[in-house]
């Protein structure tokens, strides 16, 4: 059972998300746990491993960027698939995110079928976006 972390300030997003990984029949059974910013993620990573964390680029205090960089860093967390969402849409802002060393870059407002694409595509380990 894959084992997913959604890191999203939006109570509204992370609601969206969760219900679309539980709903959707991509994957078949998901466990998915919450985290409301940057810093509440740092505190459920060692409860890992996590099969992909999902975050939000724009957070208070530790930000989805600053979060990739850390587990990149990380021996523990430094091959977890990790998927940015963000209302910031521009090319730039995806190159950003993926050299940081995300492996998907997901816009603001999306639907459950790019959400599922990418988290079945991340979860299968078939080739990420950096890698091309």
């Amino acid at each position: 059972m894959p084992r997913i972390l959604i890191v999203e300030d939006s109570a509204s997003t992370r609601a969206f998300v969760r219900t679309t990984l539980e709903s959707e029949s991509g994957v078949a059974a998901v466990e998915v746990s919450e985290a409301a910013s940057g810093f509440d993620a740092l505190r459920l990573l060692p409860r890992g491993p996590y099969d992909l964390v999902i975050t939000d680029i724009n957070m208070p205090d530790i930000n989805g960027l600053e979060l990739v960089q850390f587990m990149r860093k990380s021996e523990q967390h430094k091959k977890t698939p990790i998927l940015l969402i963000s209302t910031q849409s521009s090319e730039r802002d995806r190159q950003r995110g993926l050299k940081l060393g995300a492996d998907g870059y997901l816009a603001k407002p999306f639907g459950s079928a790019a959400l599922m694409n990418d988290v079945a595509r991340l979860l299968a380990g078939r080739g990420t976006e950096r890698d091309g």
